[in-house]
């Protein structure tokens, strides 16, 4: 079975993770299939604290892969972000 999941990288104390399709048996910041996008949880000021492929998510999704409980919660705020964006942009 394949996951989307976090995988941890970063300092000691640092953590950064990249949002990565894995299959389930192997170990959580082992060898990966895909990369899909990062979350950087201590982000401050104008650094990007979250970026998704949403294509490739959706894509993955489609093909049975099944997300963690983290990567849902990051996957909605990803879309509202996304929405917010495009509300925001003015129409040409």
């Amino acid at each position: 079975m394949v996951k989307i999941r976090l995988s941890r990288g970063g300092a000691k104390k640092r953590p950064f993770y990249q949002i990565v399709v894995a299959d389930i048996r192997r170990s959580r910041d082992g060898r990966n299939i895909e990369r899909l996008g990062f979350f950087d949880p201590l982000a401050k000021g104008g650094a990007e604290r979250l970026r998704v492929d949403r294509t490739r998510v959706q894509h993955w999704l489609d093909q049975g892969a099944q997300p963690t409980d983290r990567v849902k919660q990051l996957l909605k705020e990803a879309a509202k972000l996304a929405d917010a964006a495009q509300l925001e942009a003015p129409a040409a």
